[in-house]
């Protein structure tokens, strides 16, 4: 996908286009949507004046969530991140986490969880993914011991999402429509959330009836086209525990995503969320609020991933761990085939996931807002369907759970869930090699039958 746009740049491609006869207005349409669509959208957030008291709390929470550095970063992609002293990063603002402590020793995570190649290496060592990373610290210069990596937060990351509430937060009625088929998600206003435009999903789920300790895969990773401003692209790992539209669910979220809006980019981002009362007022992405514990000073949540997989290519994957240290109670992210410690979620922020999960959860998720009233242009994955296999369609590899016993697992009685075959779909499949229980996922939104 071509990089039409970069930071703190304006196109002037919607002025030409004015100027282009009307007999060419249908193809303009689709063009501008899948170049421009974003861009102008961005500038307009960009562009657009913000009152006197949105300013006024956009900086009062600034003044809060970005703490000093002791030393800050640029990364060759753009990026701003600050070393902040471990003690005094933002999850410590939170009153659950006052008294929290920081294990020096990362917790064992359980051997059959692993997706290191050289447990599973049988097959074509050419078709073996390779690990992505992050480019940030690629110059040699790393986060002096002591401090963890942060992402800068601006105004204009804020202004850019819409609101502080849309910055931080998933729409309540989508994001319980990822875990609930039964969720309606037409487009709606949220009475305390952010704008929410219709969802669809293309994901796997299991809800063995008994208690979850973890979830984990090997998350082919990509660079889907985003169709309009708004939009976005995840594929991402879900552990829940409560009931659906009610305060008490529980969720624990992390992958990879491509949302401008929020990033004020087209890259590919490592993110996590979390939410303890069904997406109402508490959680966030990433370190946007109190909450998540960063402790690695390689990895950061919400960074660019590189490099993405190519058709037919190299392919590159995010390995995602999440799973439950046993001494401290914490839910732990892990990343890759060393399970790095990238941090955790403390136990005290939940309650009915505070002690165990109850379902699983794998797969795509898009936004389709519907532009002139066609179905987004907005990828999935690789935009490939799941029937072009490996090297075109995106996966998810070695799915597995801990479960009830704290053992490694395949998911118990796996569904699939696709709201539109046609424009996104989803197969499962076993082998007895590396890729093990995994499935291939994803589309290219609008298309001949996906109008």
């Amino acid at each position: 996908m071509g990089r039409l746009l970069q930071r703190n740049r304006r196109s002037s491609s919607s002025s030409s286009v004015l100027l282009l006869p009307l007999c060419l207005a249908f193809f303009l349409d689709i063009l501008l949507e899948k170049s421009v669509g974003v861009v102008s959208a961005w500038e307009y957030s960009m562009d657009k004046q913000a009152s006197r008291s949105t300013l006024e709390s956009i900086q009062k929470y600034l003044a809060k969530i970005n703490k000093p550095a002791v030393l800050t970063i640029e990364s060759p992609d753009g990026e701003i991140i600050d070393c902040v002293d471990k003690w005094k990063q933002p999850a410590f603002d939170h009153p659950l986490l006052k008294d929290h402590k920081l294990e020096l020793v990362p917790p064992e995570m359980p051997r059959g969880m692993r997706t290191k190649q050289e447990e599973v290496m049988k097959g074509d060592d050419n078709n073996i993914p390779s690990e992505a990373g992050q480019a940030w610290h690629k110059n040699g210069t790393r986060c002096p011991k002591g401090t963890v990596p942060i992402l800068r937060i601006t105004v204009e990351d804020v202004l850019r999402a819409g609101s502080l509430k849309e910055f931080m937060r998933k729409p309540r009625k989508a994001a319980l429509a990822a875990l609930n088929a039964n969720v309606s998600v037409s487009p709606n206003i949220d009475d305390d959330g952010p704008v929410d435009l219709p969802h669809e999903y293309a994901v796997v789920n299991s809800k063995p009836g008994s208690v979850l300790y973890g979830a984990s895969a090997g998350i082919n990773l990509w660079n889907p086209h985003i169709g309009s401003e708004g939009e976005m692209s995840i594929s991402q790992i879900w552990i829940a525990a409560g009931e659906y539209h009610l305060p008490n669910l529980n969720t624990i979220e992390a992958g990879w995503l491509v949302y401008p809006n929020s990033y004020g980019d087209f890259a590919t981002h490592l993110f996590v969320y979390w939410t303890a009362d069904g997406y109402g007022s508490t959680g966030c992405y990433n370190l946007r609020c109190p909450g998540f514990v960063q402790v690695d000073r390689n990895i950061i949540v919400g960074s660019i991933l590189s490099p993405p997989s190519t058709i037919s290519g190299k392919q590159y994957e995010a390995i995602i761990n999440i799973y439950k240290d046993r001494a401290t109670g914490d839910w732990v992210l892990g990343y890759g085939e060393n399970n790095i410690k990238v941090g955790f979620w403390p136990a005290s922020l939940f309650t009915t996931l505070r002690d165990s999960a109850t379902e699983a959860q794998w797969g795509g998720e898009v936004t389709n807002r519907r532009f002139h009233n066609a179905h987004t242009l907005t990828e999935m994955g690789s935009s490939r369907f799941p029937e072009e296999g490996f090297g075109k369609a995106s996966y998810f590899r070695q799915v597995k759970v801990l479960d009830s016993h704290n053992q490694p697992s395949l998911p118990v009685n796996p569904i699939p869930r696709v709201d539109n075959v046609n424009c996104y779909n989803i197969q499962l499949h076993y082998s007895d090699d590396f890729m093990g229980s995994h499935f291939f996922y994803g589309g290219p939104g609008r298309n001949a039958n996906c109008p």
